[in-house]
């Protein structure tokens, strides 16, 4: 069973498509990364989910139930935009206030449960105006996370965070899905972050679904090439093609995606008096995988 099914799924607001025809597919247990660029529909595809807004077509099926039945829909927590906190109360109260909108019992228990697990058990007495960024965001995640909820949405809760911030995030992300079995849906432009925690991707642009993969596949995708720095680019270029069938030039480098060794191009450009800046073997990220669709419309591997 999936935790989410999506089909035809479309959204207008007055004469505007935000969404159209889409299809969505997030398996139980997943860390689903939903990318996409400003405007792209993902903020609509989750508020739509959530039961925010209504949808002109299509269908949402959580849990193999439709998303309206009232059972399904307790069982969702959400974070989009920010928590809806109290800034000159505590953060345990701040808690205590949701926990009891949410009608749940032993409140106290709960409360201390998810800030366990967000890491914020040493922060509970703190106003939640002096509290960090990233802060807010592990508590906005505390919210979502109140009464078990088997699927979370957050909307962006790794941007602005620093170092620290994000590797915590990863950290309580992890051990959401593994320990608590649920699923998360998270979008985030930071793609370098995403690709540390996601086990399942979708990529929409324009209102429309253009790629859904497993982190297995995007890995089969991503080819590892030898990255070349030299003086004269043009110049190296003309010389490797003469021996490897597919050398690109990106990012002020040359890259040879054949199959081939870095040693053996570094042989083969002594061979041609041409002297290498650095020669490297290196491998397509997600972050390069994604500007390479939205660009050229297709994999590297096409």
């Amino acid at each position: 069973m999936n935790a989410i099914e999506i089909k035809n799924l479309g959204k207008n607001y007055g004469e505007k498509q935000a969404l159209s025809n889409l299809n969505m597919t997030v398996p139980m247990g997943a860390i689903y990364g939903f990318i996409g660029e400003n405007g792209s529909g993902k903020s609509t595809t989750e508020k739509l989910i959530c039961g925010l807004i209504r949808p002109n077509s299509g269908e949402i099926k959580l849990f193999g139930k439709d998303y309206n039945d009232q059972e399904i829909r307790s069982q969702i927590g959400v974070l989009i935009e920010s928590p809806g906190c109290f800034p000159n109360i505590s953060v345990w109260d701040n808690m205590k206030i949701q926990a009891a909108n949410l009608g749940i019992k032993n409140e106290n228990e709960e409360v201390r449960r998810v800030l366990k697990i967000v890491r914020m058990e040493g922060s509970a007495s703190n106003k939640f105006k002096n509290c960090s960024l990233g802060m807010k965001q592990r508590i906005g995640i505390a919210f979502a996370l109140l009464g078990h909820p088997k699927l979370l949405i957050l909307d962006e809760p790794i941007n602005g965070l620093d170092a620290d911030g994000m590797r915590i995030m990863r950290e309580v992300l992890i051990d959401i899905t593994k320990n608590l079995n649920s699923t998360v849906l998270i979008s985030s432009h930071i793609l370098s972050e995403l690709e540390k925690i996601a086990t399942h991707y979708g990529i929409i642009r324009n209102g429309k679904m253009i790629k859904e993969m497993t982190a297995e596949e995007l890995e089969k995708e991503c080819p590892t090439y030898i990255a070349i720095k030299t003086k004269n680019n043009i110049e190296t270029k003309q010389s490797l093609e003469k021996r490897y069938k597919k050398v690109i030039e990106e990012n002020e480098e040359l890259r040879i995606y054949d199959s081939c060794l870095a040693k053996d191009v570094v042989s083969y450009l002594y061979s041609q008096n041409i002297l290498p800046i650095e020669v490297q073997t290196a491998k397509i990220n997600l972050e390069e995988y994604y500007t390479h669709l939205m660009d050229k419309g297709g994999s590297y591997n096409e």
